[in-house]
């Protein structure tokens, strides 16, 4: 049995990667700030694929709680599975903040800062002790590190201390033979920054004239991509950022 943590598994991509990793034979923890009753469908989802799952609360613009969910962590997984270890860390929640540079509050970029960085930093760390040695930790990342579009300045430089956060982490946790990777989606159709991308046909539409396959993701592109990436046969895999966004920008 293995047990993967995925945050903010309650929609969009985090909701797919958990669906992928139970097929692949995980047990489940996913995280959710607000909506319990979506969280619990995703549940409800992963049984009915041969797996177990739980969904507990966890807001990460809020790093004082870390403590009291990663307490909450690992009781769980004792009384549900007799684990007191995990196999598989997703540093996958976050929110999307469309403003630019010029415009950006100090209120959103502490948001963004809190939720894209502190938390998964501080996460992770808290969770070294938990996570078995030869485990994974993957976090989420951005297409937009790599190009820029007018609005997402500030979410972008968070994203791209995730992927310098990642180096770091392989290189400490080496000796453990943990592998520590960065996923970079590029524009998926999910509700994410107000859905502009599932329900905006002509942002739709541009990003599919200027992506080489030819159309926009969808999550499960990138659910699918992580439970591959996180499997022993790519274990080699480590400290790298791999984007998955059908050739967007190239």
């Amino acid at each position: 049995m293995k047990i993967g943590l995925v945050t903010g598994g309650s929609r969009g991509l985090g909701k797919s990667m958990a669906i992928h990793l139970a097929k692949k034979g995980y047990n489940i923890v996913l995280t959710y700030k607000s909506a319990k009753e979506k969280a619990n469908e995703v549940v409800n989802e992963i049984k009915a694929v041969g797996q177990d799952a739980i969904a507990l609360q966890l807001d990460t613009s809020d790093v004082s709680s870390l403590d009291g969910f990663i307490s909450n962590v690992k009781s769980s997984i004792q009384t549900n599975w007799q684990s007191d270890k995990i196999d598989l860390l997703v540093n996958n929640a976050g929110i999307g903040t469309y403003a630019t540079m010029s415009d950006t509050s100090v209120e959103q970029f502490d948001e963004l800062m809190n939720i894209h960085v502190k938390s998964p930093f501080f996460l992770t760390q808290k969770l070294l002790s938990t996570i078995k040695d030869g485990g994974n930790i993957v976090n989420i990342s951005s297409g937009l590190t790599r190009f820029s579009l007018m609005g997402y300045g500030a979410y972008a430089m968070m994203k791209g201390a995730v992927e310098i956060m990642t180096k770091y982490f392989a290189v400490e946790l080496g000796n453990r033979q943990i592998t520590v990777n960065t996923i970079a989606p590029g524009a998926i159709e999910t509700d994410f920054g107000g859905g502009a991308v599932r329900d905006n046909a002509e942002v739709n539409q541009y990003i599919a004239s200027q992506t080489v396959l030819g159309r926009v993701g969808q999550s499960d592109d990138i659910g699918a991509a992580l439970a591959q990436i996180v499997s022993n046969e790519c274990h080699w895999l480590n400290g790298q950022r791999v984007e998955l966004s059908g050739g967007m920008y190239l």
